[in-house]
């Protein structure tokens, strides 16, 4: 408090998304699920994520992790891959994002990334 004033409010974090962005992102996150052809249930265990943590995460509700949102991104982008096809691009959690999410949380590298 400065000289009997409120204390200004703490800065909004710049990896937040509003409600459009988190919808185009979760499309974005079951596309390449799609595409990956990859067990949902396999993906999940490959990231150590629990039932809620994974659905949570791939529909980017309210309460999912940020850093979780960009290991499921990370780990789908792998599968696709791997499945020999092209991931769908991601509008939101692109690399440029990457950098300013990585000075807010710390970033774990997807399984089977190097």
């Amino acid at each position: 408090m400065r000289c009997g004033l409120p204390a200004p409010p703490a800065p909004r974090s710049p990896v937040s998304l509003n409600d459009e962005q988190r919808a185009r992102t979760a499309e974005e996150l079951q596309a390449n699920l799609r595409l990956s052809g990859a067990d949902p249930e396999e993906a999940r265990r490959d990231l150590e994520f629990t039932t809620r943590q994974w659905d949570d995460t791939l529909n980017v509700r309210e309460g999912a992790r940020p850093q979780d949102v960009w290991l499921l991104r990370d780990h789908l982008e792998a599968l696709v891959e791997r499945a020999g096809a092209t991931p769908v691009p991601y509008t939101v959690l692109t690399r440029r994002a990457r950098l300013a999410a990585a000075l807010w949380f710390p970033l774990r590298k997807a399984p089977g990334r190097e």
